[in-house]
């Protein structure tokens, strides 16, 4: 075998590697995007997961008594301070509430619903249901 014979084997050599690199780059490429949306949906579920889990209690008994504290206080602080706009996160820093997005996110949906409540009601009776003093 002379050189240049030996040249041209591992010049075809370096080729079939060179494709098969280039390959496997590409499903590396393509299992790093396919693991980030998946990474991106499991944190989605933890997420839905933890908000299901403080929306509705396991056991199917009433939401727990500190639950009940929270919205009373809310609607205290509203009562207090009816000219006031409120945010939710301001109303939790306000309260001593925690304020990781998930309980503020809870917060803004309950408000939420009590807005939605209240809109479809008279303005005395929804505020009467809500516990909020309008006089």
């Amino acid at each position: 075998m002379n050189v240049i014979e030996l040249l041209a084997g591992l010049q075809a050599q370096h080729d079939r590697t060179t494709a098969r690199a280039d390959e496997l780059r590409d499903q590396v490429q393509h299992l790093t995007a396919a693991l980030t949306k998946t990474e991106a949906r499991l944190a989605n579920l933890v997420t839905t997961r933890k908000v299901i889990a403080e929306l509705a209690p396991a056991s199917g008994h009433p939401a727990p008594p500190e639950t009940n504290t929270a919205y009373q206080a809310i609607v205290n602080t509203f009562n207090q301070h009816p000219d006031q706009e409120f945010r939710a996160r301001e109303l939790h820093e306000r309260l001593g509430m925690p304020t990781d997005e998930a309980s503020v996110d809870i917060t803004r949906s309950r408000l939420g619903h009590l807005t939605a409540k209240a809109s479809s009601l008279n303005p005395d009776e929804a505020a009467t249901r809500s516990g909020l003093n309008v006089h």
